[in-house]
C-alpha cells in the first residue's frame, strides 16, 4: 500500500527528512542505493534512503532513528509495495551526532545480518577530496522521498510514491562538513525532499557520473525548491565514525 501525499503544513514538526524533486524513476540504474523501512497504522513504508557501501554495510543518516541504535529493516526493491524483500540489520549512528553547524556528524550505518548478493557496493571519496570541487560540479541524488509540491488549495502538498527515483544538481558552496547543491528547477536542477535523508549524492551526473558517495543527504529547505544540503564522506569525523564498519580508500 503506498502512501500519495500530505500536507506540508504537517511536516513542520517533522525529523528533517528529504525526497528527489524534479528527477525521474531510477529503476535498474542505482541498486545500490535502498531504504529503511518502518512500520506506520499497520503498513510496511519507505522512511529514509541510504547506499550499500560494503555486502553488509549501508550508509544512511544519524537523524533517520534519533535513539542511536536499534534493529531495522532495509529494501533495495526499485518501486516499493509493502512485499519487497526486506534485510535485518542494526542500526549504528555516529555516537557524536548533534545539531552543530560546524559538523553535526549526522551519518549512521546498518549492519546488515547477511551480505546482500549480486548487487556492487558504492564506493566512499578519499580523505579530503571534495575541498576543491568548482562550481560546475554535478551530483546525482538518490532517495525514495517524496516527489516536487505542486500548489493545491490550502497550500502546497507533498507527494508520496516509494518509488527510488535520481535527479541531477549543481554544486553551490562547500564547507568543513557541508556541501551544499542547487535544486532549483529555474536552473535545471532537481534534489531531494522528506523522506530522502540519508541519500546518497554521487560524484558527478549524466555520463561522468561516478560510483562515489560524496554525501548523503540531511537537510534542506522546507518546500524542496531551493537547497540540497548533504553531510561530506571525506571530513575527519566522517571517516572517523565510517572506518568502524569498512576499509577506507
Amino acid at each position: 500500500m503506498k502512501r500519495f501525499s500530505i500536507a506540508v503544513a504537517l511536516l513542520l514538526f517533522a525529523l528533517p527528512a528529504l525526497a528527489i524533486t524534479y528527477g525521474q524513476a531510477d529503476g535498474k540504474l542505482h541498486p545500490n542505493v535502498g531504504a529503511l523501512v518502518g512500520e506506520f497504522e499497520g503498513q510496511l513504508y519507505p522512511f529514509c534512503s541510504g547506499a550499500l557501501i560494503s555486502p553488509t554495510v549501508f550508509l544512511t543518516a544519524a537523524h533517520c532513528n534519533p535513539g542511536g541504535t536499534g534493529r531495522l529493516h532495509v529494501t533495495f526493491a526499485s518501486d516499493f509495495d509493502g512485499n519487497a524483500k526486506l534485510h535485518a540489520g542494526t542500526f549504528h549512528g555516529d555516537p557524536l551526532y548533534n545539531w552543530a553547524q560546524n559538523d553535526p556528524h549526522d551519518i549512521a550505518v546498518v549492519v546488515l545480518d547477511q551480505p546482500v548478493k549480486g548487487v556492487a557496493p558504492a564506493r566512499l571519496p578519499a580523505a579530503g577530496s571534495l575541498g576543491s570541487l568548482g562550481p560546475s560540479q554535478q551530483f546525482t541524488a538518490v532517495g525514495y522521498g517524496a516527489q516536487e509540491s505542486p500548489s493545491q488549495p490550502g497550500g502546497p502538498v507533498i507527494q508520496y510514491y516509494d518509488v527510488r527515483e535520481y535527479s541531477t544538481s549543481t554544486l553551490n558552496s562547500i564547507n568543513p562538513a557541508w556541501l551544499r547543491l542547487s535544486q532549483n528547477p529555474a536552473t535545471g536542477n532537481g534534489g531531494t525532499c522528506y523522506g530522502d535523508s540519508g541519500g546518497p549524492n554521487f560524484l558527478g551526473a549524466g555520463a561522468g557520473e561516478t560510483n562515489v558517495i560524496a554525501g548523503v543527504t540531511v537537510t534542506g529547505d522546507m518546500f524542496c525548491k531551493s537547497t540540497n544540503v548533504i553531510y561530506r564522506t571525506d571530513t575527519p569525523g566522517a571517516r572517523a565514525f565510517l572506518g568502524q564498519f569498512v576499509t577506507l580508500p
